[in-house]
């Protein structure tokens, strides 16, 4: 990549960053920090949602459809389920990334 083609500013920044002297090498390494960053924030909040139901979100699936959980198609609780399975969606997501930075 061209220094010149990327924000002056951020060309700095990753540079100080990561310690780098290249764009090159500095990018990747601001990238993997930051795809680990979202990784822990989401398995963080991944955590809350298991806290609060106490169980993976493979059982929440379950017992919504076996009468575990009451009231499974209340708004609070389908809310719940599409936020949990995006979190865990994107935690994939980031970590594919991860692995195409590696």
């Amino acid at each position: 990549m061209k220094e010149e083609t990327l924000y002056k500013p951020a060309n700095q920044i990753l540079k100080l960053m990561t310690r780098k002297s290249s764009v090159d090498s500095a990018l990747p390494l601001a990238m993997k920090d930051w795809l680990r960053l979202k990784i822990w924030e989401r398995q963080v909040q991944v955590k809350e949602f298991e806290k609060k139901y106490g169980m993976t979100f493979e059982k929440y699936e379950t017992a919504c459809l076996d009468g575990q959980i009451k009231d499974p198609y209340s708004y609070e609780v389908e809310k719940d389920g599409w936020e949990w399975e995006a979190l865990i969606t994107e935690i994939e997501d980031f970590e594919e990334m991860s692995q195409w930075l590696a």
